[in-house]
């Protein structure tokens, strides 16, 4: 996770079922051993869980998607260094949010619910983590190709 203190997000994971976010330490014999982030206290969770890498999520725009790391870069230029609403924040503020930073997110698409996902996500990230991400292997190999 520290690489000179930034976020690999490929390594950070949302589970389903479970508050908050983790942190994939290793591959164990029936799972993955994680660690989560805000109480550093570490599990394993079998094959059935539904883990998913935040690198691999994208929220809907009007253009196509966006990739998470990118929503979270746009949300930390609207906050600067103040957190995000919570999600328990009003769906008119949690929309205001995001019309501020993605202008152009899918309303039809990408739901309140959404977005109380990604603002506890940046926030988790925020305090237990770092806004700052590393480049993704597979991103940097992707733009490599495309040159």
């Amino acid at each position: 996770m520290e690489n000179q203190n930034k976020t690999e997000l490929a390594r950070v994971l949302s589970i389903s079922g479970q508050r908050g976010l983790f942190l994939y330490i290793a591959q164990a014999r029936n799972g993955a051993i994680v660690e989560a982030l805000s109480t550093k206290t570490r599990s394993v969770f079998n094959m059935k869980s539904r883990l998913t890498s935040l690198a691999d999520i994208s929220i809907y725009t009007e253009e196509g998607e966006l990739k998470l790391k990118n929503v979270f870069e746009k949300l930390h230029e609207v906050l600067g260094e103040q957190d995000a609403p919570t999600s328990k924040a009003s769906a008119d503020e949690l929309k205001a949010l995001f019309a501020q930073a993605v202008p152009d997110y899918d309303g039809d698409r990408f739901y309140v619910s959404h977005m109380k996902k990604v603002v506890d996500w940046y926030n988790e990230l925020k305090n237990f983590a770092s806004l700052d991400f590393a480049e993704d292997e597979r991103e940097a190999a992707a733009e490599e190709t495309e040159e």
